[in-house]
């Protein structure tokens, strides 16, 4: 009885203690989010704001940090970057799995090897690259770096694909349809659930990156949510009560998305990890 006690005094006392370490700093920005400079730096993140109506913040960092544009452009990065991964991922996952040919496994093995490597060590020439195609300083350099399929994709949809029988196949080659076909009007149509997964990951990802859009879109009407934010990191001053407030506001649509399609991410995580 003691021992049971022990046990589950360990397991929920680390429970309640991992829990504090992941909240603690949303608990920290939502405080510093209605905090005055001063209140921010001379009082601790756990210490809650004289006034939780001050909204000032909020307003700055909307307005100064031009925050709708950032939301506009990280949006038309997300449509295109999505819709593209989407498009060639189930592509080539579907060429994989449907077709056997000489080098499929050096293919798969490429892609392995791809997300390996660090994306910050290939910027050196693919930076060249951008700027010789005259697509520097616009949305269509990260644009087209987002396009790429990585292996998690790849991995998912072939677990997918796997559960689809290829029957259905025969039976729509039987009927006359071409392999596009078949891939547009049998197999995309049944990929729903990995597809919602990628997208979400896929999201969030560009969503959140601040590298590839600060690299390659330096230019100040061509702000993503996350570059919005780097607005207010100064050389002598950083405005932490204000970036405080802006990175609330950036959590909440893909908060939203998240608790929308959450169960479609545990699904297609699962699904991808059992291959």
């Amino acid at each position: 009885m003691i021992k049971k006690v022990a046990i589950n005094t360990l397991k929920y006392g680390s429970l309640l203690l991992w829990s504090f370490v992941i909240f603690f700093p949303l608990i920290t920005l939502f405080f510093g989010s209605f905090k005055t400079y001063n209140e921010f730096t001379n009082t601790s993140g756990l210490v809650p704001p004289v006034d939780f109506f001050n909204f000032e913040n909020y307003k700055r960092a909307f307005v100064e940090g031009k925050m709708l544009m950032g939301f506009v452009n990280t949006f038309i990065l997300i449509l295109l970057g999505v819709g593209g991964s989407i498009l060639l991922g189930s592509m080539v996952a579907y060429v994989i799995n449907r077709f056997d040919f000489k080098f499929k496994k050096m293919i798969l093995f490429a892609y392995l090897l791809v997300s390996i490597v660090p994306l910050e060590i290939t910027q050196v020439g693919t930076f060249k690259l951008i700027h010789k195609l005259g697509l520097y300083n616009s949305l269509w350099a990260p644009t087209i770096i987002y396009l790429g399929a990585d292996v998690l994709m790849v991995y998912i949809y072939l677990q997918a694909l796997d559960k689809v029988p290829k029957e259905l196949d025969k039976a729509a080659l039987l009927e006359g349809a071409s392999y596009l076909q078949i891939y547009r009007k049998v197999i995309f149509p049944l990929l729903k659930p990995a597809t919602a997964t990628i997208a979400l990951l896929k999201m969030i990802a560009i969503y959140n990156d601040f590298y590839i859009p600060y690299l390659y879109m330096p230019g100040e009407k061509l702000n993503t949510v996350s570059t919005t934010i780097y607005r207010f990191v100064g050389p002598n001053q950083t405005e932490w009560h204000v970036i405080s407030a802006a990175i609330i506001m950036s959590m909440i649509p893909m908060l939203i998305l998240f608790f929308i399609l959450q169960k479609y991410i545990y699904q297609g995580i699962t699904a991808g990890s059992i291959r």
